[in-house]
């Protein structure tokens, strides 16, 4: 697929030969003071100016009374002043040619209307100016390997990255900070970071596109509450996918579905939360849940290593570490599977003392003798041909005695398959852990958190494999519309000519009708009360089954008229829906939301009145091309009953795979018209006898008034 470009400005930000501090501290105490005093401790190499009209130097260096009078452009302005002050520095910032500027105060759109429209008032000086903004009420930015720390956030009180390759954006100033704490931590190096606050100027997603173009990225931790543009933060996700770049990201807070849930199944399960996790998936994010996933995965992707599979080989000093490996590995769909017999044989031969297949438990006995760990770990790789492989050594290599003849023997049985991921999970004093690490090891002190992020490893490779379905635009055909909530029959007339497959049904409007209907439909018969006001009709009893004769059609609709007429006084009546009643197979929903952030989002799960019992469903955002389908149909736990669960016949899985392709293509393409389409149930017949929408629900988006 094409990049994108860069965009612009995001150069001078991250890597600015020049830096002015506008409203300089001569107090590196001070939130004003603390970027010139990182600046100068990193040993910036680029030129520094100071802007204190109250001072002749700032923290020793020469001050200049306004940024007109620094003697040259600046590529980045870090802007240190009060909000009153703010409009006057941007404008100066625009006149002077800056390339970006920081805007580190906060009161701006978080503290109401007032705020919002100051805020507005800066970006919008900012756009017409070309300047590159971000803020305001953010902790700024660093590239590490230049010596540009703009920021004032504490994380780097103690020291400053020397330059890594990971990666860190975050909405949240704060958590920003923790997060590269943390990973200092850890012993991981982040290179570039960056606040972007209230994204007045420049959001998450720009600095997601830029970060995954630059060669010196290996992995993108990200932050974020709320997305604004839609558009930049897929095309953002696309790049990082192009350039098999590594996203780590936590989307933290989640929502209801709106005043739409009240009418569609599809809008209660597909809420905001759900979006979101259908768009990482789509492009190969892994979201994290917590902070501690997110390090212990930026930990690993550090090393650049990917596992080609999920095969996972087990080795370990104890056989109650295997367990518990074991139980793990199976938590998180990584596959312990077991040795072939020339690798059981070669291990018996080996360590016969030992276990002779995968997990793999030692005993003591290789304390005396260390080649056995190196044979063990080279016939795993070598015969096993395991994907990677995870060793517990308990706190051994910490002892003074046996630590670095461990990390030898194990370094000599991995040194020819050091494409893959080898996990040791042990405790050991940092210098030691250190130490492995520096051999090539990826060391954890949990089996839960080793494996997880194996599991992680294993989900960023599969994404980076999948390739992108290319979006549709949106049709120019519009929609006859006419009514605020669409029955039954108009949700036919709409989607049938779309190519969704329903029984033969008749709409009749008296018991006589319904007899004539029923025997032209063919008996047995389905009987449904029509009302864009009753969207769930078996709650009011709407729905009759199994209806056998013309006698017993004309009594069922004086039934379901008196029924409605009773529980829904209100409802507006259409009639009775005669339908033919569809051969047996597999209940499923199928349904799309359109969410006012991403637009059209595309589900499939167990269908009929389970649907929100369960809420076993699979979420993708916009239009799905049939592997994407098919991928979404077999995340659902009720896949197995369309695969020949317990004896049952295969599903058509195809059929259904088309009918998403199909729904997600008209959802689309009416964006602008439609807020839910739901079909409820979808039943799946035998291969080859294809799928067959039996209940259908078309909610029209709201109107707005000119």
């Amino acid at each position: 697929m094409h990049t994108p470009p860069a965009p612009h400005g995001m150069e001078q930000a991250f890597r600015p030969r020049s830096v002015a501090v506008i409203g300089a501290s001569d107090d590196p105490g001070r939130i004003s003071g603390r970027a010139l005093h990182y600046l100068r401790r990193a040993g910036y190499q680029g030129s520094l100016y100071p802007v204190n009209n109250k001072r002749d130097t700032v923290q020793g260096l020469l001050a200049y009374p306004s940024l007109e009078a620094v003697p040259e452009t600046p590529d980045v302005a870090l802007i240190g002043l009060p909000a009153p002050l703010l409009k006057q520095a941007v404008t100066d910032c625009v006149a002077k040619g800056v390339g970006a500027a920081v805007i580190y105060a906060a009161g701006f759109a978080e503290t109401g209307e007032v705020g919002l429209a100051t805020q507005t008032e800066l970006a919008d000086i900012a756009r017409r100016g070309g300047l590159r903004l971000f803020g305001p009420n953010c902790l700024g930015l660093m590239h590490a390997a230049s010596g540009f720390v703009g920021t004032f956030s504490s994380a780097f009180d103690e020291r400053t990255p020397t330059g890594g390759n990971v990666a860190v954006v975050s909405q949240s100033g704060a958590y920003g900070g923790h997060l590269a704490y943390l990973c200092a931590r850890r012993g991981i190096d982040v290179g570039y970071w960056v606040s972007t606050g209230n994204e007045a100027g420049t959001d998450v997603a720009e600095c997601v596109h830029w970060l995954a173009l630059q060669d010196d990225v290996s992995v993108i931790l990200a932050y974020a509450e709320g997305v604004q543009d839609a558009g930049r933060l897929r095309a953002a996700l696309a790049v990082a996918h192009e350039r098999r770049k590594p996203v780590v990201f936590m989307k933290v807070g989640t929502s209801t579905a709106g005043a739409a849930a009240a009418q569609s199944h599809t809008a209660s399960l597909v809420g905001s939360d759900a979006v979101y996790d259908a768009l990482f998936r789509q492009y190969g994010v892994h979201r994290a849940r917590t902070t501690q996933e997110q390090v212990d995965l930026a930990y690993a992707c550090d090393r650049g290593l990917l596992p080609e599979g999920r095969r996972l080989g087990v080795v370990t000093v104890s056989g109650g570490f295997g367990v518990q490996l074991c139980d793990a590995a199976e938590r998180h769909g990584l596959d312990v599977a077991g040795l072939p017999d020339d690798a059981r044989a070669a291990l018996r031969e080996i360590n016969p003392m030992g276990s002779d297949d995968n997990p793999c438990d030692t005993t003591a006995g290789w304390l005396n003798d260390m080649s056995l760990i190196t044979d063990t770990f080279r016939v795993m790789y070598e015969r096993g041909d395991y994907d990677s492989v995870v060793g517990s050594f308990t706190m051994l290599p910490d002892s003074p005695t046996y630590g670095e003849a461990i990390k030898e023997a194990i370094r000599k049985g991995t040194a020819d398959f050091m494409d893959r991921p080898t996990v040791l999970c042990m405790e050991a004093r940092p210098e030691v852990v250190r130490s492995y690490e520096d051999a090539g090891f990826l060391v954890y002190d949990d089996s839960e958190r080793a494996v997880a992020a194996l599991d992680g490893l294993a989900r960023l490779r599969e994404g980076f494999e999948r390739p992108l379905h290319a979006p549709v635009p949106p049709g120019s055909a519009r929609l006859d519309l006419r009514s605020d909530a669409l029955c039954e029959v108009r949700a036919r007339e709409l989607l049938g000519p779309a190519g969704v497959p329903f029984p033969e049904a008749e709409l009749v409007t008296s018991a006589s009708g319904a007899a004539e209907a029923a025997t032209r439909v063919g008996f047995p018969v389905v009987m449904k009360i029509v009302s864009p006001d009753l969207p769930h009709k078996t709650e009011i009893g709407g729905v009759v089954l199994g209806v056998a004769d013309a006698q017993a059609a004309a009594d069922r609709f004086a039934d379901l008229t008196n029924r409605t007429a009773t529980a829904r006084p209100d409802a507006r009546v259409r009639g009775v829906l005669v339908a033919r009643t569809a051969a047996p197979g597999t209940e499923v929903i199928v349904g799309t939301r359109n969410d006012p952030v991403f637009g059209p989002v595309i589900m499939v799960g167990t269908g009929g009145v389970q649907a929100e019992l369960f809420r076993d469903v699979a979420t993708r955002v916009g239009a799905v091309d049939r592997d994407e389908a098919r991928r979404m149909i077999a995340e659902t736990r009720g896949h197995a009953l369309l695969t020949g669960f317990r004896g049952l016949p295969e599903a058509d899985v195809d059929a259904l795979a088309d009918l998403l392709v199909t729904v997600s293509a008209f959802a689309v393409a009416h964006a602008d018209e439609i807020e839910t389409v739901e079909l409820n149930p979808v039943v799946v017949g035998e291969t080859g006898q294809g799928v067959m929408a039996l209940d259908a629900l078309v909610v029209p988006r709201a109107r707005t008034t000119p």
